[in-house]
Order: C-alpha cells, then sequence, then structure tokens
C-alpha cells in the first residue's frame, strides 16, 4: 500500500512518499481503507519522538481516520465488510490502510462525508471533553480561547458558544480573530499587538474570566492564568507553541481558581462509555448543522508532510485533512 512513511525520527521533511506492506487485523480488529486523515498536532509531535504514545519504526503518522471496513478480526461482531467508519488510530493514517481496535471504531451516520468525519474527533473531543467533563462550563460564564484559529482553539470557540458561555478568542492575527468571530467570539484580543492580562481584565470589567482554553502554552499561559476570575478553571490542553510553562504556584492559591489537566486520548481509552456518548454528542451536532468543521486545507496522500510542517509554522486555519482516496 502508499503510504507516507516515518524511517527515522525528526521534522516533516524527514518523512517519504512509499510502498509499506498491508497491515493484517488483529483478532480485535478491523481493517480499514482509509478515505481520509485529520491532521492535529499531535502528528507533528509523534514523527521526532516526543508524544506520550511511541510508535516503533517505521510507521505513518495520522490518528484521526475515516474509511471503510474491509475485514474484520476473529473476535469483532459490532462491525461488518463495508461499514463506514470514523476510527482513532493514534498513528498509521497517512496510509492507504489501516488495522484498528475495534473499540477505537465508531459507526458513522448514513451520508456525512469522510473529510468531515475525519476532521472532527480530535479536536472537537478534546474541546467538548475540556468544557464538559473538566471545566463543567456554565451558560453565561465567560471562556477565554487561546490559539482560537488553530483546530481545537476553533472547536472550542464554536461549543463554547453552543453551550452558552460567552467566548473571547484570542490569535496573532486579524485573519484569525475573523475567522473566530465567524465561529462564535464575541470578543476579540490579538496577543501579538495587545498585552493579554490587561485586555483580559479591560473586557471583563475586571472580573477575570471563568475558563481558560489552553492549547497553546509558552509565554500566554502566566498572564491569562493571572487574569481569572475567582473559582476559574484553566484548562491545560497543549503546547502548540513548543514551550511548556512553569506556573508561579501562588496564582492558583490567590485566584482560588483550578489548573485541569485535559488528555482526550487518556480520557477516551480510561472512560470509552463517557466518550462514546460525548462523541454521540458531537456527531449529532454536526447532522444538524450546530457546528460545522472548518477546513484550512485538503492535501494530497503524497503532499500531507506539508500539512505537518503548516501545523509546526502555525500557518493553518481551523483544520487540515488528508485525501487518501478522492
Amino acid at each position: 500500500m502508499k503510504a507516507i512513511i516515518c524511517e527515522q525520527f525528526g521534522l516533516p521533511e524527514t518523512l517519504r512518499f512509499g510502498e509499506l506492506p498491508d497491515p493484517i487485523p488483529g483478532p480485535n480488529q478491523v481493517l480499514i481503507e482509509v478515505e481520509a486523515c485529520g491532521v492535529n498536532f499531535p502528528d507533528v509531535l509523534i514523527i521526532q519522538n516526543l508524544y506520550q504514545f511511541k510508535p516503533e519504526l517505521p510507521f505513518s503518522p495520522g490518528g484521526e481516520v475515516a474509511g471503510r471496513i474491509i475485514e474484520i478480526g476473529e473476535n469483532v461482531s459490532d462491525f461488518k465488510i463495508g461499514d463506514s467508519v470514523l476510527a482513532l488510530c493514534g498513528w498509521g493514517g497517512f496510509a492507504e490502510k489501516v488495522a484498528v481496535d475495534a473499540e477505537r471504531v465508531f459507526k458513522l451516520p448514513p451520508n456525512l462525508q469522510a473529510e468531515i468525519a475525519a476532521t472532527t474527533l480530535y479536536t472537537y473531543g478534546t474541546s467538548f471533553h475540556a468544557l464538559k467533563d473538566r471545566a463543567k462550563l456554565q451558560e453565561g460564564e465567560t471562556l477565554l480561547v487561546l490559539g482560537a484559529a488553530g483546530g481545537v482553539g476553533l472547536a472550542a470557540v464554536e461549543l463554547g458558544k453552543l453551550l452558552g458561555a460567552k467566548v473571547i478568542a484570542a490569535a496573532s492575527s486579524e485573519e484569525k480573530l475573523s475567522l473566530c468571530k465567524e465561529k462564535g467570539a464575541e470578543l476579540t484580543i490579538n496577543y501579538e499587538k495587545e498585552d493579554l492580562k490587561s485586555r483580559i481584565k479591560e473586557l471583563t470589567g475586571g472580573k477575570g474570566i471563568d475558563v481558560v482554553c489552553d492549547p497553546v502554552g509558552g509565554k500566554f499561559t502566566e498572564p491569562a492564568l493571572r487574569g481569572m476570575a475567582w473559582k476559574g478553571r484553566y484548562l491545560i490542553v497543549g503546547f502548540a507553541n513548543g514551550e511548556i510553562p512553569k506556573i508561579p504556584m501562588n496564582l492558583p492559591l490567590l485566584k482560588g481558581c483550578s489548573i485541569v489537566g485535559v488528555f482526550w486520548g487518556q480520557f477516551s481509552k480510561l472512560e470509552p462509555e463517557k466518550s462514546f456518548q460525548n462523541i454521540a454528542q458531537l456527531m449529532q451536532w454536526v447532522q444538524d448543522g450546530k457546528i460545522q468543521q472548518h477546513i484550512g486545507e485538503r492535501f494530497s496522500l503524497e503532499n500531507s508532510p506539508k500539512a505537518l510542517r503548516d501545523i509546526l509554522d502555525r500557518k493553518m486555519l481551523g483544520k487540515g485533512v488528508v485525501i487518501v482516496k478522492p
């Protein structure tokens, strides 16, 4: 099968397009013919050996696929050949076929496009788990989203609005902030031009932020934490900035606030029933038109390393998708 191959850990430019043997599904797995694969920040980390999961070389990146089941392991009874599915494979998605544990596979509603399915699970799944399960975001609360024009950030903006919050989007350009407004942000902060802490104080009338969704890290974490309201919840989602911040621990004490970790991949493994309920709700909202992924760019399989480079360079607006089978 054709695939993007990581033979040595490194940057996207070290990946090559070539042939790998077809995967053979285990007894509890299904084999999926991949139609589309979402592009996510963990893909950039995994090829550098910087992610929590470390596959053996060689492998293909790509952890979120949509496609059709073409083979079923002997112990699998919930699926049949021909089913259209969405799967969390962790890696292996930038390829024509991937074998995935059946418990990480979800049937797709009829008529849902593969590229939409393959770009929804990671970003919306992460943001929904963050806002609903970890922050317990309430209607009328104020939500600040850092890196708000990225995949996770834009999903948090849209879901925050849907859940009834007042959403403040923070990003690094007017183009990005304009997209955030389209997705429901009421207020915006350009943190490359404006002081984040003072702007938070101004926009909230001195009250501060109830919930911060932070998939960025780096230099923005501390000023955002200083802008928290009493009993606020600060969601640590990721470090797209590349720098894991060191937090002065007197700040949560003074603010009476919580710093809450969000690791959606582990949540989906350890609490599969709750994760499945969240995914079912997201799929229903997609069908109802209440949420809609913004696909920033589509890439061919051969050109998919460029998608990872765009994420690394923070050029991706919304979500990228690799179209494996046009």
